[in-house]
């Protein structure tokens, strides 16, 4: 990655030596008491906390880097917090943590810093759905009020989407490649360890630590989790992401991401051992989570990564298909697959998707073409609300939408074959392209029967869809521009 010096140091080391030091003194008696009066109505624990995330901020206005680094972190460990003070509206800590990198990054072309943008085929298409997604939202505003907080989360989300171009920029070369990889493995790591230990721990201890982070937006009771909501079934696994099936979601895309890296001959941990610790914590979590679709969707992601390059893992996948039918442990997740086609007998979970998927499908036949957009509806009987990313981008966007997003993604896969076709000569970037892709077709499976990855309220999850996307991308790119001389390029 392009190293640069920061503006704001710049700035700060010109200045005259008396003007610096009455800026120092101002900044120093400033600080002391928004400290004191921080201690005093948030009490020591949180101030510190406080403390760390500012000067952590300070740090990541310096560097492109440290503010990417930053946003992913923030995404894994707090992907739902918020900023503790309201500020005209009540920002997030993701909206924070993004903001300040796409800052950083832009200043850098202001400023002449960074020049000659790296961007792929794909881009264009991605900038009519993007375009598009702009017009289904003001088209739909005839339909609601525009309110402060569905802007916001419209922003939040074409941040998320600018993504995709930002960080096919940034990653020029394979080891900034695998520094990005290698911090989401660690921190998917962390999460998934996290999450199994709350899930582990008795339920009023994790209910008394978790609604500590009421302060950052997080809800204040309730937090446990349970199967069809029923305390009498099993306890879901959540982590710090509040919802199991959104956790249960990301992990199924991270799952997929890591498992080339286990068979790799150039893995980006050398150590084996714990990119197989990492995986095997990441593919527990997920089982615990009781997400039937993100099960699903890790195994569609299997299957590529089985059909593109590691045969014998078909053979694994048929040995852990055997235990999960034959142990007596998992025969209530068995039960919960098959109660998912039993028509009017299936689980409460089940009956409830379907009805919102005839109702979404009622939605779509009266308002094909554009959708109702994002802000709401043309009558009280009618919601957009439904239980599949595609139909719920179907009854904001229409089927032109829809149409857009999935000629993007097809478009996606396509770049990304041609560059499978000659990445084998690079054992290190080709186990991350397949895991990637294999991310990517998770997440897509997964979505068939859940909406976070799209839904404007759910900005993590959206935000990690985009990250997927890109560093699928980037890889691609990457390992295009790398064939060997004997080749032609085809960039």
């Amino acid at each position: 990655m392009q190293r640069t010096s920061s503006p704001l140091l710049d700035w700060l080391t010109a200045l005259d030596r008396r003007l610096y030091a009455l800026l120092v003194g101002a900044g120093i008696g400033l600080v002391g008491g928004l400290v004191a009066l921080a201690v005093v109505y948030l009490g020591p624990i949180l101030t510190a906390a406080a403390l760390v995330a500012v000067f952590g901020a300070i740090y990541v206005l310096t560097d492109t880097r440290a503010a990417l680094f930053g946003t992913l972190a923030t995404m894994m460990i707090f992907p739902f917090g918020t900023f503790p003070v309201k500020i005209i509206f009540t920002p997030t800590l993701l909206d924070i943590t993004l903001g300040a990198f796409v800052v950083v990054y832009a200043l850098q072309w202001i400023t002449g810093r960074r020049s000659d943008f790296r961007s792929t085929p794909v881009h264009v298409v991605l900038g009519v759905y993007a375009v598009y997604f702009v017009f289904a939202f003001i088209l739909g505003l005839r339909y609601g009020a525009l309110t402060q907080n569905i802007l916001r989360q419209f922003a939040e989300t074409l941040l998320a989407i600018s993504l995709v171009f930002i960080l096919v920029d940034i990653a020029r070369d394979g080891a900034t490649l695998r520094r990005m990889v290698l911090l989401v493995i660690l921190l998917v790591g962390a999460q998934a360890l996290l999450a199994t230990v709350l899930w582990a721990l008795p339920e009023d201890i994790v209910e008394r630590q978790l609604i500590r982070l009421a302060r950052i937006g997080y809800p204040d009771g309730g937090v446990i989790r349970y199967v069809e909501d029923n305390r009498q079934l099993p306890e879901r696994a959540i982590g710090t992401w509040v919802d199991p099936n959104v956790l249960g979601g990301a992990l199924a895309i991270f799952a997929s991401m890591i498992t080339p890296q286990i068979f790799a001959k150039k893995p980006v941990i050398r150590f084996r051992w714990l990119t197989f610790a990492i995986w095997g914590a990441v593919v527990v979590a997920m089982i615990l989570t009781f997400s039937r679709a993100a099960l699903v969707g890790f195994g569609a992601g299997l299957v590529l990564i089985a059909a593109l390059r590691y045969r014998k893992l078909f053979w694994v996948m048929g040995a852990g298909l055997v235990l999960l039918l034959a142990l007596p442990q998992t025969q209530f997740y068995v039960e919960r697959f098959v109660s998912a086609f039993a028509g009017r007998q299936a689980d409460p979970a089940t009956l409830m998707r379907l009805g919102e998927y005839g109702d979404s499908l009622r939605l779509i036949q009266q308002y094909p073409f554009f959708g109702v957009g994002f802000t709401g509806t043309p009558s009280g009987d009618i919601y957009t609300s439904v239980a599949s990313m595609y139909l719920i981008m179907a009854n904001q966007m229409g089927l032109i939408g829809l149409g857009l997003f999935l000629l993007t993604m097809a478009a996606v896969f396509g770049y990304g074959w041609r560059a499978w076709r000659t990445a084998h000569h690079d054992e290190a970037l080709s186990s991350i392209l397949l895991g990637y892709h294999a991310a990517l077709l998770t997440v897509l499976t997964t979505s068939i029967a859940d909406m976070y990855f799209f839904r404007l309220d759910f900005q993590s999850p959206i935000t990690l869809f985009w990250l997927t996307v890109a560093l699928a991308l980037a890889s691609s790119r990457l390992a295009l521009a790398s064939k060997p001389d004997s080749e032609p390029k085809q960039v």
